[in-house]
């Protein structure tokens, strides 16, 4: 199996354990196994509570209903506990790994629920990315589960983590949150360290159609875009959502051109795109609910790879909103929509 070079403390591949069969069937196959598979256990709260939710919620309360009181241990917690909002680069959420902990009817529904979470253009391509920056064929199976709350209590949510991967699914338990919480993606497609043109790299589509923005911008634009502070990685810290307005960072969508703003647009469409119909349409819904012409687009110009004027780093941020796409040395890209910035709790006021 080919390890990544250990460049990174944050990005660094997590130590490999014994090599398991990982079943490698399609999503619809993974549905099959559930159905049929499973048929002895009871599926009453996946048959009359989440009937009408999209499918991965749906084959996540139906593994809830298999899991052990071992596996409950492991992976099984309040629908509160602060683990569920948290997000990094590379991180565990639990000591459950989908390949160790779970059997082979639950691997396929895992897989089942990550597949159903992506848009069918982009599944297939994105569970290998998963695959690849985890280690190899067996990649998915390092991945850490949790399971939050109670299927049949309206509040429950499903979270999967490791390197370069944080994806969650809710069923809007999590009321006025795109994706459930903060979510992570990344890709080091061809080693830590990617050439100018990221070759390989699922995600780096995003950066090329963000670019085509930047090179639409004047002058005037280009110089209130072009920013030397990008974010800093510091795991939930890195998605904080400024207090005000006018702490908002690059050149407002209000001051775009209308032929401007249709590029802007498509730079949504397309970092949305990966996504299921639900999360793209949840994500639009709450950003324009808060205005289009209030996000703003910023572009990192001391962290351009090659120095050949394609920012390899790139932000959209607006009221509830960060998309930060950082493009050097490879991929990373957090993300963190809302109705509206949460108050702060009485502690964090003081």
């Amino acid at each position: 199996m080919s390890q990544i070079p250990s460049l990174c403390p944050d990005c660094d591949l997590p130590p490999a354990y014994t090599r398991r069969e990982f079943l490698n069937s399609t999503t619809a196959a993974a549905i099959t196994m559930a159905c049929t598979g499973l048929a002895s256990r009871s599926l009453a709260i996946a048959d009359h509570v989440v009937k009408q939710a999209p499918k991965s919620e749906t084959l996540a309360a139906q593994l809830y209903e298999t899991l052990t009181a071992e596996q409950k241990r492991l992976c099984a917690l309040l629908f509160d506990h602060p683990l569920r909002q948290q997000v990094d680069n590379n991180w565990f959420i639990t000591k459950a790994r989908v390949g160790r902990h779970f059997n082979q009817d639950q691997q396929a529904l895992i897989r089942g629920i990550f597949m159903e979470l992506h848009s069918p253009e982009y599944a297939k391509s994105v569970f290998n990315q998963v695959e690849h920056d985890m280690g190899g064929p067996d990649g998915f199976g390092k991945c850490a589960v949790a399971l939050f709350g109670d299927p049949g209590s309206g509040k429950f949510e499903f979270v999967l983590s490791g390197r370069h991967v944080t994806r969650r699914c809710d069923g809007d338990s999590v009321e006025g949150a795109a994706f459930g919480g903060p979510i992570f993606y990344g890709h080091a497609a061809r080693g830590f360290h990617e050439p100018p043109d990221h070759p390989g790299n699922v995600y780096w589509y995003q950066a090329k159609r963000a670019n085509e923005l930047f090179e639409a911008l004047d002058g005037k634009q280009r110089v209130i875009a072009l920013r030397s502070d990008p974010r800093e990685e510091q795991g939930i810290n890195t998605v904080k959502f400024r207090k005000k307005a006018e702490q908002f960072v690059g050149l407002p969508v209000s001051e775009l051109t209308p032929d401007q703003k249709e590029l802007a647009t498509k730079v949504m469409q397309d970092v949305l795109a990966p996504f299921r119909d639900v999360d793209r349409n949840e994500s639009m819904k709450l950003v324009e609910a808060n205005g289009l012409d209030n996000l703003h687009f910023s572009y990192y110009k001391n962290m351009d790879i090659g120095r050949d004027g394609v920012w390899d780093v790139w932000q959209i941020e607006g009221p509830a909103v960060v998309w930060y796409f950082r493009g050097s040395p490879h991929v990373h890209a957090w993300v963190h929509i809302r109705e509206s910035v949460p108050r702060p709790s009485p502690k964090e006021a003081s």
